[in-house]
């Protein structure tokens, strides 16, 4: 695992047995899609692992990353990451459960880009987008990209957001999902 393009290129990430990191591959493909809209975002990293994502938004210009881990292990790995890639004074980690972090944001609180990549097989996809959707927390051309197992993949009733794209790199499905066009023109 290593940050793909940008200030921090190149560098290796460290990584925690037993949590599935990002593929550079899928990770690549990501940003490609993204592109310029990671420059001066505000990015938010739920379940976020050993911080690769976040941490290749900051390398790639985001002006903040937020990451938000329960897993002590995580911590510590996310932390040896930022020092390691020298991102450390642009970013703030949460150490703590996502449905709180969320309970507790401030609702003019607003991300450019929401990545989720929960363990698998729980249903926390669902209820993290649910949740996203009841609180709001993105700017009005922000994205959310949630990354699951294909098969976990179900249609979402949401009242504020839709699905955009989806796009499946092997055993990795991305959804994309924005703002529907009367939230945005209300």
């Amino acid at each position: 695992m290593r940050v793909i393009a940008g200030q921090a290129k190149g560098r290796k990430l460290r990584s925690v047995r037993g949590i599935r990191p990002i593929t550079d591959r899928v990770k690549a493909a990501l940003f490609d899609t993204l592109g310029e809209r990671v420059v001066g975002a505000l990015f938010l990293d739920l379940f976020a692992g050993t911080g690769g994502v976040g941490i290749e938004a900051l390398s790639r210009g985001a002006r903040r990353a937020v990451f938000v881990e329960q897993d002590g292990r995580a911590l510590r790995t996310i932390r040896e990451n930022l020092q390691a890639t020298r991102l450390r004074e642009r970013a703030d980690i949460v150490a703590g459960d996502v449905f709180d972090y969320l309970a507790r944001l401030e609702p003019e609180q607003k991300f450019d880009i929401i990545y989720v990549a929960p363990p698998q097989y729980k249903g926390l996809w669902a209820r993290t987008l649910r949740g996203l959707d009841r609180r709001l927390p993105l700017a009005p051309q922000g994205v959310i990209i949630v990354q699951i197992f294909p098969k976990e993949y179900e249609p979402q009733a949401l009242m504020h957001l839709e699905l955009t794209e989806q796009r499946r790199y092997g055993s990795t499905l991305l959804c994309f999902y924005e703002l529907k066009d009367e939230v945005l023109s209300s």
